[in-house]
């Protein structure tokens, strides 16, 4: 935490935005501070009021725009600004990707000490509003009250949407929500006006107390649509009543499932699913390609833009057909599975079973049998005895979580010596880092970021690298 600001230092006037932060915060110095402004954007000249303060860096929020960037549009979400997503909802779309791609050389030259020259240009997003096939709502007997609702006096606190930054018992309700499609919004709206009309309490996040919890929906390309209702101490009766009302009014969900959380966190993948009805799964499709999609299942929350990713780490793969692939955090087996039919033999590894379990399914029905698949931390498994009963790849396909690869499983990989790493990243920052260790025994050839989160400063990155 910075230090407080006394008042009189606090406000600073015609301040330039130079740049921007990974968090999606404009950059801007003043004297020897650099200065991370909320809302932001590179070509504004702002007020800014300072509200924290470190040694070589202080926070702060616009108060009035002098000059606005050429790049600064009006949000079309009337929750921009108040709701935690969607942070450059502000900045038109071709500025987002150009500042995306800014990030990723910067990130890779600078962490990773790699030669940029060979990034090729940021793929976007075709679709920049209704693109994620998940969402996650919170209930909440807390609303978050805007300058709207304090001037009607609102007397319902309830509220069904999401967190308000900085505030994990306080949820602002959510109307219209632009990410997914339909009936997205009217499965949400409905919910909640049954539930406030039928006096079924929403959680309270401090006292862990309540009803109603949580409301998950997960939409796919083939168009299925899966409801989870989280509750957590709901009264006799109330679960049925609810889950019926769903059912009744959205016939067209093929998956209608239901959680009892009585934990202090809201994580399910501990829990027992419940299915109310219908299936415990949706079907994804992909190139002819079908993938079960289940309640606790990972699958890129961007279908269309997934596809482009997986087409551009296939490619990047060059395989003949003759070639041993290894699909480190392998996931569901989205990415072995797509590239399988291009491959001799793909072996998956992932850290939680459940989904190795889905990545042997998802073989399964798209009669595939070049695959396997092993459970288990990534720097256990991949041992020495591993890559002997196995085989050495000859490509490695890796897709690891936010924080990168363990030192321990980039020193197994440069101990396999592979031909070929396609690294894919969700961000630049730890994928340089591995990159650098990696440069004992490879060069990076091609680098292609990817758009998956139209809105947020959020970017995928897919290197390819070479044996030296």
């Amino acid at each position: 935490m910075g230090r407080r600001i006394p008042q009189e230092k606090r406000s600073l006037n015609n301040v330039e935005i130079f740049d921007i932060a990974e968090e999606g915060k404009g950059v801007a110095r003043h004297d020897d501070l650099v200065l991370f402004i909320e809302k932001a954007i590179p070509g504004d000249v702002v007020n800014v009021e300072l509200q924290r303060k470190k040694k070589s860096f202080a926070e702060g929020r616009v108060t009035e725009i002098i000059s606005p960037s050429p790049y600064r549009i009006d949000p079309f979400c009337p929750h921009f600004g108040v709701c935690g997503g969607c942070k450059w909802q502000h900045m038109e779309y071709d500025a987002q990707l150009k500042f995306k791609q800014q990030s990723v050389d910067n990130a890779l030259s600078r962490i990773g000490k790699v030669d940029t020259a060979s990034m090729e240009p940021i793929l976007g997003s075709e679709q920049t509003q209704y693109y994620r096939n998940k969402l996650e709502y919170t209930f909440s007997n807390k609303r978050w009250l805007t300058n709207v609702d304090e001037a009607t006096e609102a007397n319902n606190m309830d509220a069904l949407g999401f967190h308000v930054p900085g505030r994990f018992d306080k949820i602002l309700d959510v109307e219209h929500c632009f990410l997914q499609e339909e009936p997205s919004n009217k499965l949400r709206n409905s919910i909640r006006k049954f539930a406030v009309e039928n006096q079924i309490s929403f959680y309270d996040l401090r006292m862990h107390e309540g009803a109603l919890r949580n409301l998950i929906i997960r939409t796919s390309s083939t168009g299925e649509v899966m409801v989870i209702v989280v509750f957590a101490y709901p009264e006799e009766g109330q679960v049925e009543l609810l889950m019926e009302y769903i059912a009744s009014q959205f016939p067209e969900i093929v998956s209608l499932l239901y959680i009892i959380n009585q934990k202090k966190n809201d994580t399910i993948f501990d829990q027992d699913i419940h299915v109310f009805r219908g299936r415990d799964f949706i079907y994804e499709e992909m190139e002819g390609l079908k993938f079960k999609v289940g309640p606790k299942s990972f699958y890129q929350t961007n279908s269309r833009q997934a596809y482009e990713l997986y087409k551009i780490t296939r490619e990047f793969a060059g395989l003949q057909g003759t070639e041993l692939v290894y699909d480190l955090y392998t996931g569901a087996g989205t990415i072995a599975n797509f590239v399988a039919r291009n491959a001799k033999e793909v072996v998956g590894v992932e850290y939680v079973p459940s989904a190795i379990e889905d990545a042997k399914i998802n073989s399964s029905i798209n009669n595939i049998g070049n695959t396997k698949f092993f459970a288990g931390d990534m720097k256990d498994v991949l041992t020495a005895d591993f890559i002997t009963e196995h085989g050495k790849p000859d490509v490695v396909i890796t897709d690891p979580p936010r924080a990168g690869m363990h030192p321990d499983v980039v020193k197994r990989i440069l101990e396999m010596a592979a031909e070929k790493i396609v690294y894919v990243s969700c961000n630049a920052a730890t994928q340089a880092r591995d990159l650098e260790m990696l440069n004992e025994k490879y060069r990076v050839v091609r680098i292609k970021p990817v758009d998956m989160f139209p809105q947020t400063q959020h970017v995928e990155n897919v290197v390819l690298l070479v044996l030296k």
